[in-house]
């Protein structure tokens, strides 16, 4: 409610409109039951006369879109089925967790290569001296 208040005559104004404070946090948006929908739809299928489809939304406080909105899904038979919102997914820490793994997984790897690859070159190198030992052994 706004309050209307008079003011002095002094500074020229004759009235102020003060607006109501109250003033709700959060619209809230309302859900109706399945089987509220389907109540309202048989209402609405009943309906012979003119005008008697507006006067059932006017009583209930619905709009011709929930209606039709209604009507397409019952016949769809997904009436009730639908969530708002982004859909749950379980499995993405469990994704992100295994990424993680496999990175891990991926360094060590190239670290036990690069290990692998020095012992090779040692092996060899360790076999290029044994065999000039061998040789030298040979030609002594």
């Amino acid at each position: 409610m706004s309050k209307t208040t008079s003011s002095s005559k002094q500074n020229g104004r004759v009235a102020m409109h003060v607006p109501d404070p109250e003033v709700v946090a959060q619209a809230r948006r309302r859900q109706f039951t399945t089987a509220y929908k389907r109540q309202i739809v048989a209402q609405a299928d009943a309906c012979t006369a003119s005008g008697e489809i507006g006067a059932l939304l006017r009583r209930e406080g619905l709009y011709s879109s929930h209606l039709s909105n209604w009507r397409r899904q019952l016949a769809a038979g997904t009436l009730g089925d639908q969530r708002r919102g982004r859909p749950a997914e379980p499995l993405v820490a469990e994704n992100a967790q295994l990424r993680r793994e496999n990175a891990r997984l991926r360094r060590e790897l190239e670290k036990t290569q690069l290990i692998v690859d020095a012992q090779k070159k040692l092996a060899q190198v360790l076999g290029l001296m044994s065999e000039n030992k061998a040789e030298r052994n040979e030609n002594a």
